[in-house]
């Protein structure tokens, strides 16, 4: 129960349609979504396959809570071999789109191959269709959408789909759902219009059903009255991630212009009181707040722009409310960009929605481009006449479109930071770990947060480890790396789960979350139990980036945070003290020196067989 028991498998090359029962030993063992995708992934491709090719699987997962009356369990996760960087993809996302698949009868949707032409799936519970996209193709998200819905005549499909950036391979495009939700990172976009696939419409009408219906239903009371008064769940409500923006600027943790400074002095002018304050033609940017399927945060935000603004001042169809800034955008866009016009950064964060591209990995590509601007190392020649400044908004603006629409300098934006320098010759202006740019947080300030990074298995994420506390108190590397291991393992097994790792800040702890498990499914985890699967599906995200081709080299920061001292703030004068960390790191896993898992760690966690071969 809770999970539904099946697979839907859909070649694109052939067409073939078929369904199978889903793998219940792998289930058991890696939970959901996340760790169950990964397996698949594993088990159904050769990591070496190029991420764009048609061998390589692109897999839509809900986890077995996914659908269910629990709080956030709209989540799901989109895994592949990913193009920005060549390591495994799990992009997730909330919205409606994953539980509506979950509704649909299916945990997981494996697409492999490549359409000749254009299509688009149709889903509604057992009747699925491939479809002609001729009439999407080269369209927005935004536009698909409404498409989709008007041409089926039927409001409550849900729709996830790429936009222009997508169909031509942007590195960072992203899969967008319900509008403004998206599996964001490493380019799941890309592998999706690399297969010719608009679009997956989806409506489900089978629903879900839990193993113990009374004592699950007593599980989601407690949690939701644990969540209903804490503090975590009440400021994401009420301000969203927006306010970490002061928090990392009077830290001094805030990336600013490509990483020279860790402080920007326009925060005001973009931060969470200037998204509620009326401007001096009274406009307010923040319009309401917005949750997800099943949510009881509501971290979402929903803004709309001065229409006296620059950017929509003749253009009447951006006049409308869509997805606000949260924290990430806020800072890609903002301090990285050194731009302080929040009207800049909301027009920015639609055209990442409109047209489907992750807003940090375009905001970390145009602040390298903006620095090798400022070098002379690209001219308005290369820039189709835009001065690539620090600070400039209309370069942020006319260059977020310019790629949604894979148009002149958008073509080399849409390489991502580590491509686009080493084509200019300064791959160390590029600030990435395995070709994915960095969150809003500096490495130098914080050292577990900059080891995470070194660490991660899908490149620079600040969503796959939680040193938080431990970077606060102290700003060197000691103690840094067990911290960053566990808490690794732990949000391997949440991303599994189908619940958002929101909910984890809004004060649900681990026996909640088991008691939520082990009440909906026909099996029971022990804490343990638990605490292997996390590490498991973390082993074996890392034992596909090896056989991909990564190694220990990769394991690492850009040079500008392990030999230039912080500026300012509370770690000025450090660097990244990644050499101290990694050692440690690599020893609490049961690594080897040079990162590759010990058979005495594969055989604890049952993983010595995936290692044959």
């Amino acid at each position: 129960m809770a999970w539904q028991r099946k697979v839907l498998r859909i070649n694109l090359s052939d067409g073939s349609i078929k369904t199978e029962a889903l793998n219940m030993d792998w289930a058991r063992n890696y939970v959901g979504e996340r760790g169950l995708a990964t397996k698949y992934l594993w088990e159904g491709m050769n990591p070496g396959e190029d991420a764009l090719s048609p061998e390589n699987m692109l897999i839509f997962a809900t986890g077995p809570l996914t659908g269910t009356i629990a709080s956030t369990s709209g989540r799901y996760a989109v895994v592949t071999k990913g193009p920005l960087t060549g390591a495994i993809a799990c992009s997730n996302s909330g919205g409606k789109f994953g539980a509506e698949l979950k509704f649909a009868g299916y945990d997981l949707l494996i697409l492999t191959g490549k359409s000749e032409v254009p299509v688009y799936l149709l889903i509604e519970d057992d009747e699925i269709k491939i479809l002609p996209a001729d009439d999407i193709w080269g369209t927005t998200v935004w536009h698909t959408e409404e498409w989709i819905k008007s041409h089926h005549q039927n409001p409550q499909i849900k729709v996830a789909s790429i936009g222009v950036s997508g169909e031509n391979l942007v590195r960072y495009a992203c899969v967008v759902n319900d509008l403004h939700r998206a599996a964001g990172r490493s380019g799941v976009g890309a592998v999706m219009g690399s297969k010719n696939l608009k679009a997956i419409a989806v409506r489900g009408t089978i629903g879900v059903s839990v193993d113990n219906p009374a004592g699950f239903m007593q599980a989601v009371k407690a949690s939701h009255e644990r969540m209903a008064g804490h503090k975590g769940r009440m400021a994401f409500t009420k301000y969203g991630t927006h306010p970490m923006l002061d928090m990392m600027n009077e830290f001094g943790g805030l990336p600013t212009r490509n990483f020279d400074d860790t402080r920007f002095d326009g925060v005001k002018n973009i931060n969470a009181r200037a998204a509620r304050t009326p401007n001096e033609h009274g406009h307010t940017n923040l319009v309401a707040n917005k949750a997800c399927f099943g949510c009881t945060i509501a971290c979402g935000r929903i803004a709309h722009i001065d229409k006296t603004h620059f950017t929509i001042v003749n253009r009447k169809e951006y006049i409308h409310a869509s997805g606000g800034l949260e924290y990430e955008t806020a800072y890609a866009f903002g301090p990285l960009c050194g731009i302080d016009d929040i009207d800049a950064l909301t027009f920015a964060g639609f055209m990442m929605n409109e047209h489907g591209m992750d807003p940090i990995s375009f905001g970390g590509t145009l602040a390298a481009a903006m620095e090798l601007f400022e070098m002379g190392v690209i001219t308005t020649k290369d820039t189709d006449g835009i001065e690539l400044r620090f600070g400039n908004p209309e370069a942020l603006t006319i260059m977020a479109e310019k790629t949604g629409k894979y148009e002149g300098f958008g073509k080399i934006l849409g390489l991502g930071s580590r491509l686009m320098c080493e084509k200019y010759g300064h791959p160390e202006i590029a600030m990435h770990v395995k070709g994915q740019e960095f969150a809003g947080y500096d490495g130098r300030a914080l050292q577990g947060m900059g080891l995470g990074y070194a660490t991660s298995n899908r490149g620079a994420c600040h969503l796959r480890h939680d040193t938080f506390g431990p970077d606060m108190d102290d700003q060197t590397g000691k103690d840094k790396a067990k911290p960053c291991k566990d808490s690794q393992d732990y949000i391997a097994f949440l991303d599994s789960t189908g619940l958002c790792l929101f909910t984890s800040s809004a004060g649900l702890k681990k026996p909640m979350y088991m008691d939520l498990l082990n009440t909906a499914c026909d099996h029971t985890w022990s804490s343990d139990e638990i605490d292997l699967a996390g590490e498991r599906i973390w082993t074996l995200e890392r034992m596909f980036n090896l056989k991909a081709g990564l190694t220990m080299a990769d394991d690492n920061l850009p040079e500008r945070l392990l030999k230039t001292p912080a500026p300012s703030g509370a770690a000025k004068g450090h660097v990244a003290e990644l050499d101290i960390m990694l050692p440690e790191y690599y020893a609490y896993r049961g690594w080897a020196p040079d990162g590759v898992p010990t058979t005495q760690t594969l055989q604890r966690l049952g993983l010595a067989d995936n290692a044959k071969g």
